[in-house]
């Protein structure tokens, strides 16, 4: 018997330890090489742990447990290597006898018959449905991604209950009453999350100024040209390009609010990557948009569709979660009038964004209603001077509000 151990491998250079958040194979399963058998969740993303040899799967650590880089994972007897692909030699049989064969159970049929991916499998398991009501169209009969997303959850019939007996049902007595505590482990992204949260109100010396943007020309300006430009390139004008290019391009004209804090230096940047703040079932991941100052508004478009859907699937990668020198959230999405965001260490300054209202303003000598929102700037008061904070969240404003010095480059 021959034994291979899976041990944890390096991840990357500040990741020193991660989480086994799922087994993908069953203990005992038979296994090829390749093949993923777990995933890791670290500080940043999650992993696909592949098997480094084909043969029976022996469980080692357990679901929901701490690993260090090294840490044994599983073991993989491969004297049972290709076992499950290896097809059952069948008795040569009369040619009468051949016609007998049921077209339901072809010979290429093995292992990977029925079986889905690991993002199949999670496709499936959201939804509710019993893999083996799923016919597959990939490899051998494996069921893929394309297949679970088109399954459809089976409807149970149910018959309808008389509107009288409706009326008559009444809940449970304790309904109200529920004295129920359950108890579950932060996943390793909400822990890193809420220690980071920490060390910013902690080390920093954050404080958050205000100001308000009407939206009026924005909204007009998306009105005019939403058709045009989407029809161009494909995808939506939303704010977030148009709020990441106003702050970009104010970034570079105050290099204060796009600098960082190394021990007893400042770090400047010459470009802005601006982190995205997405919100994902496992806590809130930032990934940076890179030269955001350099791209246009459909490439940034793009590039943040392209990074939320990475993060909410978990697809991200370590290298997509690096780098960042202003960030961006926009609370509005979900109805928030005003926070005061968080710092993003080690940058030194975050706008939050936040519900669109129609209020009364001032216009002139005349009372109107326009579309307002509340901006809020949170920042490192040991790098950024008040007068810097004010001033960039000033020059924001001026140039969403008017987005004509925006595309002509005038601050």
């Amino acid at each position: 018997m021959s034994i291979v151990e899976m041990r944890v491998p390096t991840i990357g250079e500040s990741i020193n330890e991660v989480t086994l958040s799922q087994w993908l194979k069953p203990d005992g399963a038979i296994i090829n090489m390749d093949e993923p058998i777990c995933e890791f969740e670290s500080d940043k993303a999650t992993l696909e742990f592949p098997a480094e040899a084909g043969g029976k799967l022996i469980y080692v650590a357990s679901e929901g447990e701490d690993l260090k880089i090294g840490d044994l994972v599983a073991k993989i007897d491969t004297s049972f290597a290709g076992a499950s692909a290896t097809p059952e030699v069948i008795p040569a049989q009369p040619a009468q006898e051949e016609k007998k064969v049921e077209p339901s159970s072809p010979a290429t049929s093995n292992y990977a018959t029925g079986t889905p991916s690991p993002a199949a499998g999670k496709i499936l398991a959201e939804k509710g449905i019993d893999p083996s009501a799923v016919i597959g169209s990939g490899k051998d009969g494996r069921i893929t991604k394309e297949d679970a997303q088109k399954a459809e959850v089976p409807v149970k019939k149910q018959e309808t209950a008389p509107e009288p007996e409706k009326k008559v049902v009444a809940p449970a007595a304790n309904t109200a009453f529920s004295r129920v505590v359950r108890t579950e482990k932060m996943s390793r992204m909400r822990r890193t999350i809420a220690n980071r949260l920490v060390s910013a109100k902690n080390n920093a010396a954050m404080l958050t100024t205000f100001n308000e943007v009407d939206l009026t020309n924005i909204n007009a300006l998306r009105a005019k040209y939403q058709d045009a430009f989407v029809a161009k390139y494909g995808i939506k004008l939303g704010y977030m390009s148009l709020f990441s290019k106003a702050c970009a391009s104010v970034l570079l004209e105050m290099p204060e609010i796009n600098a960082a804090i190394d021990g007893e230096n400042i770090i400047y940047h010459d470009y802005a990557d601006i982190s995205i703040a997405v919100s994902t079932p496992s806590g809130l991941v930032v990934p940076p948009v890179h030269n955001v100052e350099s791209l246009q508004l459909h490439e940034i478009e793009f590039k943040i569709k392209e990074l939320a859907d990475k993060a909410r699937n978990n697809k991200l990668t370590l290298d997509e979660m690096k780098g960042g020198t202003f960030t961006i959230t926009n609370g509005g999405i979900f109805g928030s009038m005003m926070s005061t965001p968080i710092l993003n260490e080690p940058q030194s300054a975050i706008l939050g964004m936040h519900a669109i209202i129609n209020r009364p303003v001032a216009v002139g000598n005349q009372v109107e209603i326009r579309p307002m929102m509340y901006l809020a700037m949170s920042y490192d008061h040991r790098i950024i001077d008040g007068s810097s904070s004010v001033t960039f969240l000033v020059r924001v404003k001026k140039l969403l509000e008017d987005p004509t010095l925006l595309f002509l480059g005038l601050i």
